[in-house]
């Protein structure tokens, strides 16, 4: 009887091993993965034709590379300068621990207007060739850097919603480039993110609280976040939000 109980015991922990095997597997190269696409994103290719500028101030420092020998130095200019206007403050609203050292590519590397990943920000040339008053591109991506998620974003609508919040509050060319935030219509919802979800956080923070979209920030990066945390810091569901939201949509001017 003692061999028989024995004999399944360790049946059974061979079992849990087995399983626990498989996953550990998994888990191990998912880090692995997501540590050579951060190699990846990073090796920039400056084999043929580039300009690189460094310029540091206040513990800050930009890092352009342009590879385009077309693109307009007034438009890389009138970049730079976003950065040392928008960054800075976003640091300091949000994330005092973020990055001091961006890169900002810009080629063909990535294509379909920008995209970030540890500190690197790949801007598409031809989108800003061909819309080169969108400088604020830059500053939901550099938004994204503050952000620095680590952790899987249970609400990913959130990620984004946050990113066109900045966009909009920190915002230097927004007008001229005839971006912003889309009226309400029936049909939307706060899982649309990027500027649907931002002109919702910016509601949220009018009439409820004013610092939401610090506090969900905070959250997320912690690995915290938990849907509970809108009744905790508004009184309110988050579906209970937005219906009230749906029903008065209106903001208070800026």
């Amino acid at each position: 009887m003692h061999w028989k109980l024995r004999w399944l015991n360790l049946s059974a922990n061979m079992k849990i091993v087995f399983k626990i095997i498989p996953a550990i597997f998994l888990l191990t190269a998912a880090i692995r993965v997501n540590a050579q696409n951060k190699r990846q994103w990073q090796d920039i290719d400056t084999s043929g034709f580039h300009t690189r500028s460094q310029n540091s101030k206040n513990g800050f420092t930009l890092i352009t590379i342009n590879k385009d020998s077309l693109f307009s130095a007034e438009t890389l200019q009138r970049i730079k300068n976003a950065f040392w206007q928008i960054y800075p403050r976003e640091v300091k609203r949000y994330n005092k621990k973020a990055l001091r050292t961006v890169t900002i590519l810009i080629g063909n590397d990535y294509k379909g207007v920008a995209a970030t990943l540890n500190g690197v920000v790949k801007i598409d040339q031809d989108w800003l060739t061909k819309n080169p008053e969108d400088i604020d591109v830059f500053t939901h991506e550099l938004m994204h850097i503050v952000q620095g998620y680590t952790y899987n974003v249970p609400d990913n609508w959130l990620t984004d919603g946050i990113a066109d919040y900045a966009r909009y509050t920190f915002g230097v060319n927004n007008s001229k480039s005839g971006w912003a935030l889309p009226a309400f219509q029936n049909g939307q919802s706060y899982k649309n993110s990027y500027r649907v979800a931002a002109r919702f956080l910016v509601w949220v923070e009018q009439y409820k609280n004013k610092n939401i979209v610090k506090k969900l920030d905070e959250a997320l990066r912690q690995g915290n976040y938990q849907p509970a945390i809108w009744q905790k810091l508004t009184g309110s569901k988050l579906d209970e939000l937005w219906t009230a939201y749906a029903a008065n949509p209106m903001l208070k001017t800026q």
